[in-house]
């Protein structure tokens, strides 16, 4: 029945759509919420239309039943969502390490509207989050991306059930690498932060009658920024090392 509705053709497109195009709707700069749905889908369309022809000896027979053909490509929505997934995982590594920027440099209270989670967060969490997505760009990482989604057919064989052992133990992995990478990024500061409280409070008992708060304050902003500034491009560097290496080995890719 199915055989003559839909062409085999159309159902090797539909498939590898299947997977595409769900993991574009999460992957660092195609997913975001600012990226216009018609462009998603006119880039998920345009990789399919190049991967689906090499890709369609990989890819099972025509289910004789509608029902088959709802399973198959709920299996491949749900791939796609996986390794979408694992990307937006590791991308959040930068919003750890702002969180805990933010409250050594006592802006944590600084709070701005963040495009990327549609919510507001401290200022150090917003910044790094854009820059980040600027900087997988910039070195070229959304290619490895792309590439590892075709990559994944190796990995993932359609019409084959998700090994749910491995997918979770993987999100597991990524969600520590997350905070991993997150608290690397963030070390310095905690380092000068440990600092710096220590002489607060040294400077707060050979002076008890200083209002050290009001004192220190200002000095803590000014010379966390320029922290910041100094620390930036090596943190984003790391980042960008680190996502890339985790990204292949976290999906095979």
């Amino acid at each position: 029945m199915l055989d003559q509705l839909l062409p085999a053709n159309l159902f090797a497109g539909l498939l590898v759509f299947a997977r595409l195009g769900s993991a574009l709707m999460l992957l660092p700069g195609f997913g975001e919420v600012y990226v216009a749905p018609r462009l998603r889908l006119v880039l998920a369309l345009g990789l399919t239309l190049l991967a689906a022809p090499a890709l369609a000896s990989s890819l099972p027979p025509l289910p004789g039943e509608p029902l088959g053909l709802l399973v198959l490509l709920g299996g491949e929505i749900g791939v796609g969502i996986f390794l979408g997934t694992i990307a937006r995982i590791l991308l959040a590594a930068l919003q750890v390490a702002g969180s805990v920027v933010s409250i050594q440099l006592g802006l944590s209270a600084a709070l701005i509207f963040n495009p990327m989670a549609q919510q507001q967060e401290a200022i150090t969490s917003a910044f790094y989050s854009v820059a980040g997505v600027l900087v997988i760009f910039l070195a070229d990482l959304h290619h490895p991306m792309l590439r590892g989604l075709v990559a994944s057919y190796g990995l993932f064989h359609p019409g084959e059930l998700i090994p749910w052992g491995d997918a979770s133990d993987a999100v597991a992995r990524a969600v520590t690498e997350c905070f991993r990478i997150g608290v690397e990024i963030a070390a310095p500061f905690l380092v000068i932060g440990t600092v710096f409280y220590a002489a607060v409070g040294l400077v707060s008992r050979l002076a008890p009658q200083l209002q050290i708060l009001f004192v220190v304050q200002p000095l803590q902003i000014v010379a966390g920024l320029v922290a910041f500034a100094l620390l930036l491009t090596s943190g984003l560097q790391w980042f960008v090392e680190r996502f890339a290496a985790d990204l292949v080995q976290l999906t095979g890719g």
